[in-house]
């Protein structure tokens, strides 16, 4: 059996005073795909980087593909990050850059700057073959020289995706991936994305608001609150006092919100 992708043992993350992530341990297996939800503030964006090797944990440990991190030097660590995709939560596109000039930053990370930088001005043509391929197979092919900044918020997740596709990675994370489109673009979206997982055999782990797009599409679904996990199972197997329990606002959280 390959080693998991990621193993967390006891990791906590903190902010000062507050604890963003407080005592978890989770394993995610090579080529899952799973959702993390949760309430806004239950640590799942700080969860996702630290899978990311971004931010270290203050307490605990991880192992990325069999190998704790801990130790590891920028090196290592940069050579671990080319093999984990990312998409953020604001897509972390640059708006006057070029479609495929986006899609090619994806393999920034093992190409270096100065290849990167040449890739960027003058595509060949296997990476612009490649790019266009990709393109395709995420609906927007036509958009291959258009800037970014033209495209509509729904296009613009798209080449999100298709710069991690050219990454060629073993994971992809991704943190809120449709929190800005319609519901219908939404679906799409997380369909599209647990679909390439499958055709391409990469781990998935999405963080996701979307409950019903979640229940809906990802087979495992980890829930956290107070940056803890609290519910760790298939669709099937969560009741709905257990996902009521999960979203409900205590006092605080209403003080917090108002």
């Amino acid at each position: 059996m390959p080693e998991p992708s990621f193993d967390c043992i006891g990791v906590t993350c903190r902010f000062g005073s507050l604890v963003a992530v407080d005592q978890v341990s989770l394993t995610i297996e090579t080529g899952e795909q799973l959702a993390l939800i949760g309430p806004s503030g239950s640590g799942k964006t700080t969860l996702l980087r630290v899978l990311n090797t971004m931010r270290a944990p203050d307490e605990g440990t991880l192992s990325v593909f069999g190998a704790p991190i801990e130790g590891n030097d920028s090196r290592e660590l940069r050579r671990l990050r080319s093999r984990i995709a990312t998409i953020p939560q604001h897509l972390g596109l640059v708006p006057n850059l070029s479609v495929i000039q986006n899609v090619i930053l994806g393999r920034g990370g093992r190409r270096g700057t100065a290849r990167s930088l040449r890739d960027i001005l003058f595509p060949s043509r296997s990476d612009t073959l490649a790019i266009h391929e990709i393109l395709e197979r995420v609906g927007i092919e036509e958009k291959l020289y258009q800037r970014t900044a033209q495209l509509s918020g729904g296009q613009q997740q798209r080449v999100a995706i298709a710069r991690a596709l050219f990454q060629e990675p073993e994971v992809l994370l991704a943190d809120e991936p449709v929190s800005a489109v319609d519901p219908a673009r939404a679906r799409d979206t997380v369909k599209l994305l647990v679909e390439l997982a499958k055709e391409r055999a990469f781990t998935l782990c999405l963080s996701l608001h979307h409950l019903e797009l979640a229940l809906e599409f990802l087979p495992r679904l980890v829930g956290m609150r107070h940056g803890a996990v609290v519910l760790d199972g298939s669709p099937d197997s969560l009741d709905e006092g257990e996902l009521a329990d999960l979203y409900r606002l205590d006092q605080a959280e209403m003080m917090a919100d108002a």
